[in-house]
């Protein structure tokens, strides 16, 4: 049977330096609750001025992928999307009672990954998916499903996440943390390589599931 590998990596969070990922891992160092994002100086000032925190983060894991195949097909997971935008929108409908055009048109669930998409031109297509009941195994199956259904040979998986807004604080249980990484899914094993069966079932919990990548120590994390 065919199998698919993890073959490059790429993650990002405030209060993380490239080489800390392993601290992280293995908790000696938190990430910073903070609304800031990347610099992403390699993209347009123009593009990049208007950005969100998840938007920013999405395209800079995603250019730690680089270089993509044509054919290579991105699956985008979050639990909560452009949350600041849209908590910005609703906030601005029930105080002014209309709402602007220019802050809907980046609100959508797929606006990070579209955004990555044009920032680098990447021609190969993108689904955006929110897995039910936060559910990080279930996209993590539906991206190797496709991989694995397909005539591609890569697929490039990114979950991403946003600080909260303070005002939403109260409909989580647990403060959520900002943060966002990528994984380069091939049919074929590289040098280095970890095979996506070796993490599955671990855990349903996208942060565990990092961690247990990173405490491998088998592939470094690409800025």
């Amino acid at each position: 049977m065919t199998g698919v590998y993890i073959t490059r990596l790429s993650a990002w969070a405030p209060g993380i330096g490239t080489g800390e990922w392993g601290e992280w891992a293995s908790g000696k160092r938190g990430i910073a609750s903070e609304v800031k994002g990347p610099e992403i100086t390699y993209t347009d000032s123009v593009f990049r001025r208007r950005l969100s925190q998840i938007s920013k983060m999405t395209v800079h894991v995603i250019h730690g992928l680089l270089p993509l195949k044509d054919d290579t097909k991105i699956f985008f997971l979050s639990f909560r999307g452009e949350l600041c935008r849209e908590y910005q929108i609703f906030r601005m409908l029930i105080e002014d009672g209309e709402l602007s055009p220019a802050a809907f048109s980046l609100s959508g669930f797929n606006t990070p990954v579209a955004l990555a998409t044009i920032a680098f031109g990447l021609k190969g297509g993108y689904t955006a998916l929110y897995p039910e009941k936060n559910s990080f195994t279930a996209g993590v199956q539906a991206a190797e499903a496709a991989l694995l259904s397909g005539t591609a040979d890569e697929l490039a998986l990114v979950y991403a996440d946003e600080n909260i807004p303070p005002e939403c604080g109260r409909f989580f249980r647990e403060s959520p943390v900002p943060i966002a990484f990528s994984l380069l899914l091939s049919r074929n094993p590289g040098q280095p390589s970890v095979p996506l069966s070796s993490l599955k079932g671990e855990t349903d919990n996208p942060l565990a599931f990092l961690k247990q990548l990173l405490l491998r120590g088998e592939l470094h994390v690409s800025s």
